[in-house]
């Protein structure tokens, strides 16, 4: 018979701390001593891929459970069918110029969770809203040890112009603290690996050292791992087990990666101080960046993520799955065959990365079920298709049951102009946040579950 163990437990080691996943052992308390609402806690976390997608291949047809997947959707998803809500017919309005001009790009991803028109400066005067992730974080962040988590593959910046008037703020960044302060996504995998796995006495001397002779993390605290292994059962070493193994492997890969380095441009002064640790290949690096985030839910060291898959009006080219031209620039295809093909084959690569990550969730038992069930994970663009702006009709996606809250397995079709901060507002609801309003909604979606 195992002993009880608390939620808030963590292994502990010199200048190190690991937080664990839920084990069976465990009480009905959070890993840092809030009372837990429920035994498996939900999880929100939204993804942001720029420049829309190529909506014939992406739109169902037919509504309901008995949809026929489209190609993007059943190339890359359709082992997670019954774990999917695709909804259509959703806007972004405050992603339109609405009077202000062009600023497509950096209008969608500043409003896709804030709901609200971006200023139009390229000053210090920036003003958007706050964002969906944010109002969660600071209802429910208290009970974790970090109130959310924001990832991304590009770096961000909140100076200059990147688009047409519009600060680089806007089109960097996709969660906002406040109207004026947008929380800076981390892109290096190292500093987050530290981040999420330094105790918080850690100093930035200690870390260093730890660094100089690569000690992993689990050696730090091995010896407090090894006292726990003893007081569990069968069930929960294997989970132990299983934790610790992923967490070992992200550290091989971290140090595989820093020998392997994006170098800095050296016509750049600016990207000299770019942090290490950062893979060539990009899908090692999303997968990297995925595998840290997927161990931050499963230790319940966040329960609020945002993720940005490429910033808004990224022209990053795709060379390894022979896409040459840069995405921003194929996104402009005036309807040219060939660059519809290659752009499909740029949202085939998204989804990939995506469904790389709901297999990991959804492999990673808590309680009776697995974390992607306890999860809402939105995918999606402002943009519907690159080459008309729109932000109408956008494709959007829902992974994960919300424990039970959500209705999955269908497509939905909502009227025209529906705003998607009506879906916001739904699963703010669920996340136990409730709001008379969020954003520009008009009401809660219907049909999406209990």
């Amino acid at each position: 018979m195992s002993k009880q163990l608390s939620r808030r437990t963590v292994l502990q080691g010199i200048g190190a701390s690991l937080a664990l996943p839920y084990l069976e052992a465990m009480n009905g308390w959070t890993a840092y001593g809030a009372p837990a609402v429920a035994a498996t806690p939900k999880r929100l976390a939204y993804f942001y891929v720029p420049n829309g997608v190529h909506m014939q291949d992406w739109s169902p047809e037919e509504v309901g459970p008995g949809y026929k997947m489209p190609f993007l959707l059943e190339s890359t998803l359709s082992k997670f069918r019954e774990d999917l809500l695709v909804l259509s017919g959703l806007t972004v309005d405050k992603a339109r110029a609405n009077g202000d001009g062009p600023g497509d790009h950096a209008r969608s991803l500043s409003s896709f969770l804030t709901c609200r028109q971006a200023r139009k400066t390229n000053g210090a005067d920036i003003r958007a809203g706050v964002s969906v992730d944010q109002i969660a974080a600071q209802k429910i962040g208290q009970a974790t040890r970090f109130s959310s988590l924001e990832l991304g593959i590009d770096k961000g910046q909140n100076a200059g112009n990147c688009d047409s008037g519009y600060s680089c703020a806007y089109s960097n960044n996709l969660s906002w603290r406040s109207e004026s302060t947008p929380m800076a996504k981390e892109n290096d995998p190292k500093q987050v690996f530290e981040r999420l796995f330094a105790s918080s006495g850690e100093t930035s001397a200690s870390l260093k050292k730890r660094d100089n002779i690569r000690k992993s993390i689990l050696d730090v605290v091995g010896e407090d791992a090894t006292s726990l292994r003893g007081k569990l059962g069968a069930t929960d070493k294997r989970k132990l087990d299983e934790y610790l193994s992923a967490v070992r492997e992200i550290e091989m890969r971290l140090n595989k990666s820093e020998s392997n380095q994006i170098p800095a441009p050296k016509f750049t002064p600016a990207e000299s101080a770019r942090p290490t640790g950062i893979p060539k290949e990009f899908q090692d690096h999303c997968r990297l960046m995925f595998d840290m985030m997927a161990l931050a839910f499963q230790a319940d060291l966040t329960r609020v993520a945002t993720f940005v898959i490429a910033n808004e009006g990224s022209n990053r080219n795709y060379k390894s799955i022979g896409v040459a031209e840069g995405h921003h620039e194929l996104s402009h295809h005036g309807n040219d065959k060939a660059k519809h093909e290659k752009i499909k084959k740029i949202n085939q690569y998204h989804l990939q990365q995506f469904a790389y990550f709901l297999e990991k969730l959804k492999g990673t038992k808590e309680g009776n079920a697995s974390i992607l069930d306890s999860s809402m994970l939105v995918y999606g663009s402002a943009i519907g298709d690159g080459n008309r702006h729109n932000h109408d009709e956008l494709p959007i996606l829902v992974a994960g049951k919300g424990a039970g809250t959500l209705k999955t397995g269908q497509h939905l079709r909502f009227p025209k102009d529906t705003p998607l901060a009506n879906l916001h507002l739904s699963l703010l609801e669920r996340m136990g946040v409730a709001l008379p309003s969020f954003g520009d909604s008009t009401g809660k979606l219907e049909n999406i579950g209990s």
